[in-house]
């Protein structure tokens, strides 16, 4: 009996997207002169970005041990894109900030995703375009129930 053939389910499209996303800011950062990041680097920059977070609560957003948020956070200090200094409310927590090199990570990530968002605006229509990222919005303000 052979397999039927399925359309894809929504989150199959939501990570083909999220692999254009990385694709597109990973091919344009050793260009820049980042070439030491790796795709694990790069999440921590993503939109909100860092910046003010502990990196426990930067884990927990990103579904990763704080273990292994620390481990990349290490990384990304020794390479000198970010600090984790003392939180001034509370002494014994750290906070992440970025370095001048950090933010230029962000700057070109985000010039770049423009770049894509303009591309799939011109593919898809700009009104077809603002009704994904309206209803995109839309479901990410609703409740999580596990």
């Amino acid at each position: 009996m052979g397999m039927e053939k399925v359309e894809p389910m929504i989150g199959a499209l939501l990570r083909y997207g999220w692999q254009r996303v990385m694709k597109t800011i990973l091919s344009e950062l050793p260009q820049e002169g980042f070439t030491d990041l790796q795709q694990a680097h790069v999440i921590v920059f993503l939109y909100p970005g860092p910046e003010g977070l502990s990196p426990g609560a930067l884990a927990e957003r990103h579904g990763m041990s704080k273990q292994a948020m620390n481990q990349l956070l290490h990384s990304l200090e020794q390479l000198g894109y970010l600090t984790r200094g003392v939180d001034p409310h509370n002494r014994r927590a750290r906070i992440i900030q970025l370095t001048e090199r950090g933010e230029r990570v962000v700057a070109v990530a985000r010039r770049k995703l423009v770049l894509l968002e303009q591309e799939w605006a011109a593919q898809l229509g700009e009104e077809r375009f603002a009704a994904l990222k309206q209803m995109l919005q839309e479901l990410r303000r609703l409740p999580e129930r596990l």
